[in-house]
């Protein structure tokens, strides 16, 4: 355990501008105080002198797959492939996003308890885990493994592991799928609520769901405590989400004014997701994404953008997700300099720190470097205000804090 570290900077989204020569206490797994010094006392056994470096707090991922690292392309062919290489997949990838800075992740359609308890026990190095368990899906929608003439569920099903969908209908059809995936540890539901860019049988412009449907979903969260986000690329499945009491909605890629005014009376979230689009553009021929997909892609970016500009607008509280796929999910923060690029990076740190804290109803503990708050906190070689693509590469992440414990330390 560390029991306080010297930064050239820090900043989180309490401050208005980095603060310089910055001694951080931490008290277990919780950080004492936060003081401004000029002066540099003796260090100690469990001192760390990290003033070169630029201090920031954990980063939160609020929209991971870390469980689907599998091939993209060879997801239909996931019975040739063995429990033990999905699991190792799955360990590597939660490694990796805690090596690019993330120490608290929300993962949406796969992941259950189960690797809360593994990662929780040091088995496995990874970020403090949320998972929703296999994601709420309608036959023929996104999500559901569906294509027009081959009726097959998301079939891969390890209870304890991994299930990316429990594809369900009707109200009752829902509630027991919400009831599955909380017996198996969710501690959010996803549904989705609309069709997907990466789709066999819809498209991002469908609406998926009734709002009955939906209401049965929240009902069940409720009833645990907890809330339910939905996959919503359009304005329509938003708007029935917000009537049925759904607080979150990832994506959000074709939003209108009205809507974004909707949500923010409402107050419901927004977790834009813009890095696994330039990652599918980059791998798209090793991936198998064909032109079609390709062509279904265009303008969605631009899209998603006018979307954040509008949420910002409107006073919607606004989140940060990467949505990566696959194997090997490394450089995940690089979803904080594509925000930057939009909003500047103090709003972009803001939505990937003490945004997603909120919306995960965790800014008691998480997002900041306050006294009290859990001790999650990252040292980077650079300034990220001068250019945010520092926090991109893994690399320049030379110290990630998480509950107190130093687990990278790459100096």
């Amino acid at each position: 355990m560390v029991r306080s570290l010297r930064l050239g900077r820090l900043y989180d989204a309490t401050l208005a501008d980095p603060a310089e020569n910055v001694t951080v206490t931490i008290d277990g797994d919780r950080f004492g105080t936060v003081t401004r010094s000029k002066d540099r006392p003796p260090l100690g056994d469990q001192d760390l002198d990290l003033g070169s470096y630029f201090g920031l707090p954990g980063l939160i991922d609020a929209h991971t797959h870390l469980g689907q690292a599998l091939p993209v392309n060879a997801i239909r062919d996931e019975g040739l492939i063995s429990i033990a290489s999905v699991a190792a997949g799955i360990f590597q990838n939660c490694e990796l996003a805690l090596e690019a800075g993330v120490t608290t992740a929300r993962d949406l359609a796969g992941l259950d308890g189960g690797i809360v308890q593994a990662i929780d026990s040091g088995l496995v190095r990874g970020p403090r885990m949320y998972p929703s368990g296999p994601a709420l899906a309608q036959t023929g929608g996104h999500g559901s493994g569906h294509t027009p003439y081959r009726m097959t569920d998301a079939a891969l099903c390890i209870p304890g592991l991994f299930q990316r969908a429990l594809v369900c209908d009707g109200p009752d059809g829902v509630r027991l799928a919400a009831r599955t995936a909380l017996r198996r540890g969710a501690t959010q539901l996803k549904v989705y609520g609309s069709g997907g860019v990466v789709s066999f049988a819809d498209g991002p412009r469908d609406v998926h769901f009734t709002i009955e449907e939906l209401k049965a979903a929240v009902e069940e969260a409720t009833a645990r405590h907890t809330y339910v986000t939905s996959h919503a690329h359009n304005s329509e499945a938003i708007r029935r989400g917000i009537a049925a009491g759904v607080t979150c909605f990832e994506h959000g890629t074709y939003l209108d004014e009205p809507t974004a005014e909707l949500m923010a009376n409402a107050g419901a979230s927004l977790v834009p997701t813009f890095m696994v689009l330039e990652v599918m553009r980059q791998r798209s021929e090793s991936w198998g994404i064909g032109p079609e997909l390709l062509d279904r892609m265009a303008g969605v970016s631009e899209a998603m953008q006018k979307a954040l500009s509008l949420a910002t607008d409107a006073g919607v509280r606004i989140g940060s997700g990467s949505d990566l796929l696959g194997p090997q999910q490394a450089g995940r923060a690089f979803e904080v300099e594509l925000k930057a690029r939009i909003i500047g990076f103090r709003d972009a740190l803001s939505a990937a720190t003490i945004g997603n804290a909120e919306i995960m109803g965790l800014d008691a503990d998480l997002g900041t470097v306050e006294s009290g708050k859990i001790a999650d906190l990252i040292v980077v070689d650079g300034n990220p205000f001068d250019d945010p693509a520092v926090l991109s590469d893994p690399e320049n992440v030379k110290v990630v804090i998480k509950s107190g414990v130093v687990v990278k330390d790459i100096r």
